[in-house]
């Protein structure tokens, strides 16, 4: 080797170079006078500077990483100052850009004869070693991620799985320091990718999640990750070939420099892309990365999947359980339906009027039309509206009713539209309510007339749109529904005294039916009462062949304030006490004489029911009791006695 260090005696530098190239270092020593550094030249090409370029030690240190450079000057001028041997590690800059490890050991030598004081050094390449060390420390962090982050996602619930893999997401781009980290996923068809997740480093320009990327502006990348399974990487965009011209483009336009995509393949049929970006600088990707990050992306992948089967299979058991609430409660209604009938067969009447009523309900009957049903109470709404039920495209369906009256204001709501768990104080479980029952089917709202007027809006609004919330949420549900409804009120004066919508009122009387009352169809008493007598001579086994002709003039002129429902209770109630084969009927006092017929309707049914009170003792409801007798609902009854001003005097009247 060629000396370069001239004041050294050859013959100890030749064996001083030999011992230091043995080694694998390089000699050099800093005049301390001068700051001259006089190096071999093997150690000038180690170092990276020309040959034949002097040196001092702050050009040297100038090729010294800028994060260590004030270090090694320190250890130089402690070497000097104590005079005690002294090194540094340090990293340099090569002039290609990389970076190398230098670990150089230096020893101060005094000023002698002929001599100035000189600091003499040996330095070793470190960089194979350090990298090795570097590329082990990284392995371990990386099974450390892979342990952390495989622990996080063991049963882990649904609604945490998104969080986690943001998290995991976060930890690659910390990890191998670049600036974008997603997860993707195919779209059915294979036409592209959507972007289900996504981190982002310090001032990078974000991607929507939930953004779909079609194949055609990745057309390469997308055959390669899709159909191959195979990674995309590249660490310039030159190094892209010339068949990815479309996809050098779209790089170009997210301002990415250097990109790696991992296809990550499970049991299903998505393929999933794990996506790393870098936009500030260029990147060389190690291919000893790429099974390092699939292996996180089955993780997330994984997760996804168990999430999806969660989500489905609870899916599919509050199906189950709203399935089996709804045959329950069809169930019911189904039983109810049978018993009415066997009760009521057909309805029964031959007067015109009732022949005009059931004309009507066959005509409406096989079109979806709201249908309002007016008409006193016990005139039969409720088998009217049966009746339409049957004859339409419905009747494969169970008719579900509500009686509006019988339900308190509070529950209404609950009632009719559903509510979801914790809607209210109390509400401890979901419940469906009647429309969705009755989907596909008729719902008949009888006493309609009972909604509260804050309620009749949610009504209105499915009347219109066919859309209504369960109590509780914001989540409009879309049933299909035939309304029948019906009332027992003047409901033209509701209206008009501000206690009933206007617009709803307008919504519902689409196809009004009024059923007269008994009193104006005295001439189907004979029939009705046969039919009662033939229904329950089958429920009690009695055996009834004669009803007098006396007895069914009786009850034609009696004026009925029950209608229907009252008539069938007193022939019940004969039926029970007749002995014989002759129906005997304790009918009730006849109405007033054609002489006094002129006389109110309200002052007629006034003395009717106070007469019935009385024989009841002013007993209300329960068997036997007035409402029982005259054959109307308590509610009914009670409300008409308040409309009536019907009060016992100076008595608390019994329940």
């Amino acid at each position: 080797m060629q000396e370069s260090v001239d004041t050294l005696r050859p013959e100890l530098e030749e064996r001083l170079s030999l011992a230091a190239d043995f080694a694998g270092g390089h000699l050099w020593h800093l005049e301390i006078d001068s700051g001259r550094i006089r190096i071999t030249e093997k150690a000038k090409e180690f170092f990276g500077f020309p040959l034949d370029r002097g040196l001092d030690l702050e050009s040297f240190l100038n090729i010294v990483h800028p994060e260590d450079r004030e270090k090694l000057r320190l250890t130089v001028e402690e070497a000097v100052r104590s005079g005690e041997d002294n090194g540094a590690e340090y990293r340099i800059v090569r002039p290609d850009g990389c970076i190398g490890w230098v670990l150089s050991r230096y020893r101060l030598y005094p000023a002698s004869t002929g001599q100035s004081a000189r600091l003499m050094g040996v330095s070793i390449d470190m960089t194979e070693r350090k990298q090795a060390e570097q590329a082990l420390e990284n392995r371990l962090r990386f099974e450390r991620l892979l342990s952390d982050l495989s622990a996080r996602f063991v049963n882990i619930p649904p609604d945490r799985v998104d969080s986690e893999i943001d998290y995991g997401l976060r930890q690659i781009l910390e990890f191998f320091q670049v600036d974008r980290a997603g997860l993707m996923r195919s779209l059915p068809d294979r036409s592209g990718h959507r972007i289900t997740h996504g981190v982002y480093g310090e001032d990078v320009p974000s991607v929507p999640v939930g953004i779909e990327l079609p194949r055609t502006i990745y057309p390469w990348a997308s055959e390669k990750l899709v159909e191959k399974h195979e990674v995309v990487s590249f660490s310039r965009l030159e190094d892209l070939p010339p068949e990815a011209n479309v996809d050098k483009q779209t790089y170009a336009e997210w301002g990415i420099r250097s990109a790696m995509d991992i296809p990550i393949i499970t049991g299903g049929s998505d393929v999933h892309v794990i996506a790393i970006n870098s936009v500030k600088s260029e990147r060389v990707w190690p291919e000893e990365l790429f099974p390092r990050l699939q292996l996180l992306g089955e993780i997330f992948v994984n997760a996804l999947e168990r999430k999806q089967i969660r989500l489905e299979l609870e899916k599919r058991l509050r199906e189950i359980e709203e399935l089996k609430q709804r045959l329950e409660r069809e169930n019911i209604y189904l039983k109810e339906e049978v018993r009415l009938l066997v009760e009521h067969a057909e309805i029964v009447g031959q007067s015109v009027a009732m022949k005009k009523v059931l004309s009507r309900a066959e005509q409406v009957a096989q079109t979806d039309s709201t249908v309002l049903l007016l008409g006193e109470t016990g005139t039969g709404k409720e088998l009217l509206a049966r009746a339409i039920h049957r004859m339409s495209l419905r009747k494969d369906r169970p008719l579900v009713t509500v009686s509006c009256a019988s339900l308190p204001p509070t529950l209404i709501e609950s009632e009719l539209f559903g509510r979801e768990k914790g809607a209210y104080t109390g509400a401890l479980t979901k419940m469906i309510g009647r429309f969705e029952i009755a989907d596909g089917s008729t719902l008949f709202l009888d006493e309609i007339g009972e909604i509260p007027l804050e309620l009749q809006s949610k009504l209105l609004r499915f009347l219109e749109e066919g859309t209504f919330e369960r109590l509780g949420s914001t989540k409009p549900l879309h049933v299909d529904v035939r309304i029948i409804a019906a009332t027992n009120r003047e409901i033209g004066q509701e209206v008009k005294d501000g206690k009933f919508r206007r617009d709803l009122f307008y919504r519902l009387n689409v196809f009004p039916i009024a059923i007269p009352p008994l009193r104006e169809r005295l001439k189907d008493i004979p029939l009705l009462v046969r039919a009662m007598v033939k229904e329950f001579k089958k429920r009690m086994g009695k055996e009834i062949e004669i009803i007098p002709r006396k007895t069914l003039q009786a009850l034609q002129s009696y004026s009925w304030p029950g209608n229907v429902r009252e008539l069938r209770n007193l022939i019940e109630h004969a039926m029970i006490l007749s002995k014989g084969k002759t129906l005997e009927v304790d009918v009730p006092n006849r109405a007033p004489s054609e002489k006094d017929a002129t006389g109110k309707l309200e002052d007629m049914e006034r003395k009717h029911i106070v007469a019935v009170l009385e024989k009841t003792g002013w007993r209300i409801g329960g068997p036997g009791g007035a409402s029982d007798v005259l054959g109307l609902k308590r509610t009914t009854l009670q409300a008409k006695m308040k409309k009536l001003g019907i009060k016992r005097s100076n008595k608390t009247m019994p329940n």
